[in-house]
């Protein structure tokens, strides 16, 4: 390279420099914009949740609300204490969110592959879809009793139901994946000599997932509500149990412990399962 070359060149880097710069200067600003969003909502849930205990607790105790139906949270938070040391709040919290966690996972899994099998047969397929659909239709919580009488007031009774509650729900989704597929990749597919094995974990299973991994947020609500009413039914262990047991006695401030578990756990749960499909997600295909 001569001289006159080595200096176009140089003026060439030194005009990219700023445009460069520019460049990262907007993406630093649109990670910092970013960050500084996230902390405000995340200060402004915190605050709102303080101002509505609060709210709470002073309505409460100058009687504007009925303390004995809707207690005090610092008495709630009195009587969660004496349950966690003295009584059984721990093993029933294990206890319902082993059977919401089971039936959630086996549901969705066996929901995802009785869904992906309908690709393998359309006669298959479209026979089944009307008795999925009925399935989903039906209110499978009164189905309840029956599997407790089944199955007995353990563990696997609810275990069951919250299977009962999600299987449906991602068939159907995974149904909806394969519906969707495109029917041109397929044929390019079997034209550059793919068989039906590679095409299905390929492409149908990749496709599908989008379509699977959105039922995840339902499924999971969808498991603890069955859990929580299998204990309601009968149970020996649980917080659906302690929740019923506290009504029968006339235990409020008990039950709202019981209330604030279940909302708190149903919380965790569900940011487990948001963490969840953001790791299923990275690579698949845009549906």
């Amino acid at each position: 390279m001569n001289g006159a070359e080595e200096q176009v060149a140089a003026v060439l880097r030194s005009a990219a420099l700023p445009n460069e710069s520019a460049a990262r200067l907007v993406v630093f600003d649109e990670e910092e914009l970013e960050r500084r969003h996230r902390r405000s909502v995340m200060t402004g849930r915190i605050v709102v949740g303080i101002v509505i205990i609060g709210l709470w607790e002073v309505l409460s105790r100058i009687g504007w609300l009925n303390a004995y139906y809707w207690s005090r949270p610092s008495t709630i938070v009195q009587t969660a204490w004496v349950q966690l040391t003295q009584g059984t709040l721990l093993s029933d919290v294990l206890y319902t969110s082993g059977s919401t966690v089971i039936g959630f996972v086996s549901g969705t899994l066996v929901g995802a592959a009785v869904g992906l099998s309908f690709w393998w047969s359309r006669s298959y397929a479209e026979v089944s879809e009307p008795f999925l659909i009925l399935l989903n239709a039906m209110p499978k919580l009164a189905l309840a009793p029956v599997l407790v009488i089944l199955l007995g007031i353990g563990f696997f009774s609810k275990v069951a139901l919250a299977f009962l509650m999600t299987v449906i729900v991602t068939a159907l989704s995974a149904y909806s994946g394969v519906k969707s597929l495109d029917s041109d990749m397929e044929r390019l597919l079997y034209s550059l000599g793919a068989q039906r094995r590679h095409v299905f974990f390929k492409v149908v299973v990749p496709w599908s997932m989008p379509w699977i991994i959105g039922s995840l947020r339902i499924n999971i609500a969808l498991a603890l509500a069955g859990a929580i009413v299998g204990e309601f039914i009968a149970s020996q262990q649980g917080v659906g149990r302690m929740i019923l047991y506290a009504g029968t006695i006339l235990d409020i401030p008990l039950v709202w412990v019981g209330v604030v578990v279940l909302s708190i756990l149903s919380m965790v749960m569900y940011t487990g399962v948001v963490a969840l499909e953001k790791w299923l997600s990275q690579g698949l295909p845009k549906s």
